[in-house]
């Protein structure tokens, strides 16, 4: 019976950063993946033949600098300026790194947004280091990071008296509101708007929405703070480069090795139970799954207290973001704009509002709204000479709709193309094939609950010290020996490798590795 002193469940990019960090810190680990390839959402494949996807996320900007210094990933990156989409082909164009250049509004358009970007930043900066420890906890000996706790609390009050406040206030209004009292361009409005949003169950109007824009803000790629980059040979690149790295520090990385319960003995994990009957033994287990899986289907309600069940249980993953792909015969034209940026279709705030609106009801919106790119354009090698593939992430679309599936797909997809056609006259004809993953189909093909790209909503009430569950936000379960360390655990998702590296830290200053 083979034996590991350490498996970690999930190859993904928090996986495989939980894995190399404890590998290098001299155990014996091994990686379980479930399909054929690791990658989690940066995992690849054809939708169409001679036409590829290079991952389901397509765009990096939180990849965690320690995972990329520690691991030492050499990425090649574009850096990607967007541009907000009018259908009239008066683009505006976000430049540099988050919109420091902008082309296409008035000199007093653009004093407005310089300041509040600056302020945005600076104060997203501010909150960037909570990425990188564990959570606090509101209990006596929680054993908090408490040296890491003083330096950002001291941080927070070098803002000054002003800026402190001001923290204090943006933390918790909505996105709607801020744009509305700084900016009046309906573009720009709705490109910061659908950014904040992006990949959330959450409006502009939605209460407290604006934190999710610091959050997003304080990634960094390649030392550039809320930088947006497409690494050569795209996403899955990065889960190749991930996966040399954890090899090279003697991981073993085991592919198509589905989990299908997680031994406990005595109330401690001791290893899993493959679905080929193959038992594994180990000292730790560390799940880079969902919690929701991990616990209540990998593990059982039955070894579980009542109340953590239930809490669990109700713990919020609505996916409202779908993936699109389309295998186009030539080259769109969206009036002009330049292909080889990030296009985003969000002509206002409240297209993005109106976008969610049917969501909440289990409708299809009428007009999405949408985060565009000509993968091909940067790398031919993803479709045939002449073709091109396009990907897009969209929103919003029902995690449950009142339709029922096939039906919502088809009204997703048709609502998608009459969006396209009125931005890129003409590229429905262009289309060769169309691919269409709804929430839904993301949770069947990728295991996140409910089609939830961060494993469970990112949302105030599900963040830092409550993320999945106050009892669980240090990564530690209930049950000696199991760890979680995927994208449901802080400080979320997104190709990141954050909450693996946090999750591994954790456990070796725990000592229990």
């Amino acid at each position: 019976m083979p034996s590991s002193e350490i498996l970690v469940l999930g190859g993904g990019t928090n996986g495989l950063s939980a894995a190399f960090r404890l590998a290098k810190a001299g155990h014996r680990v091994t990686v379980l993946e479930a399909e054929a390839t690791v990658g989690g959402a940066a995992r690849g494949w054809d939708f169409a033949p001679g036409f590829r996807t290079p991952g389901l996320a397509h765009v990096l900007h939180l990849m965690d600098p320690r995972v990329i210094k520690g691991m030492g990933l050499k990425l090649d990156l574009t850096p990607l300026p967007s541009i907000a989409l009018a259908a009239s082909g008066d683009h505006l164009t976000f430049g540099g790194t988050f919109g420091s250049t902008l082309t296409g509004v008035s000199d007093a358009e653009s004093k407005a947004w310089a300041d509040l970007r600056a302020k945005l930043l600076r104060f997203a900066g501010v909150l960037a280091p909570m990425k990188q420890m564990a959570p606090p906890r509101l209990a006596s000996g929680a054993g908090n990071e408490t040296l890491k706790l003083l330096k950002l609390a001291l941080k927070m009050r070098l803002l000054g008296a002003d800026d402190f406040r001001e923290l204090l206030r943006v933390l918790l209004i909505n996105i709607w509101d801020a744009l509305e009292d700084e900016l009046t361009d309906p573009r720009l409005k709705g490109l910061v708007a659908f950014d904040t949003t992006l990949g959330t169950w959450l409006g502009p109007r939605s209460p407290n929405s604006l934190i999710l824009l610091l959050n997003r803000l304080a990634g960094e790629v390649d030392g550039n703070q809320a930088a947006l980059a497409l690494p050569k040979g795209g996403m899955e690149a990065v889960a190749q480069a991930m996966t040399t790295a954890a090899g090279a520090a003697g991981v073993i990385i085991r592919a198509g090795a589905k989990v299908a319960r997680i031994l406990i003995e005595n109330d401690r994990a001791v290893g899993v139970l493959l679905d080929t009957g193959e038992e594994l033994r180990a000292s730790q287990v560390v799940s880079a799954l969902n919690p929701k899986t991990t616990l209540l289907s990998l593990v059982g309600p039955r070894l579980l207290d009542n109340g953590l069940v239930t809490r669990l249980r109700h713990q919020k993953s609505r996916g409202a973001a779908a993936k699109l792909h389309l295998a186009l015969t030539g080259l769109p034209d969206f009036r002009g704009a330049d292909l080889k940026a990030r296009l985003v279709i969000a002509p206002s705030s409240n297209a993005v509002e109106s976008a969610f609106n049917p969501v909440k009801y289990g409708e299809v919106p009428s007009a999405p709204v949408m985060e565009i790119l000509l993968l091909s354009l940067h790398d031919p090698a993803l479709a045939p000479p002449g073709h091109h593939v396009l990907s897009a992430i969209v929103q919003y679309a029902p995690h449950a709709p009142k339709a029922g599936e096939d039906a919502a797909r088809a009204q997703m997809l048709e609502a998608c193309l009459t969006q396209l056609e009125t931005f890129a006259p003409g590229i429905r004809a262009q289309v060769a094939h169309a691919e269409l993953l709804m929430p839904y189909d993301i949770e069947a093909r990728f295991g996140m609950q409910g089609g939830n790209w961060h494993h469970g909503e990112l949302s105030v009430e599900q963040m830092l010290f409550l993320r999945p569950l106050a009892e669980l936000a240090q990564y530690r379960t209930p049950i000696d020996g199991l760890w979680l360390a995927g994208a449901g655990s802080h400080p979320g998702g997104g190709i990141s490798g954050a909450a693996g590296w946090n999750a591994a830290e954790a456990l070796l200053k725990a000592g229990k590795a």
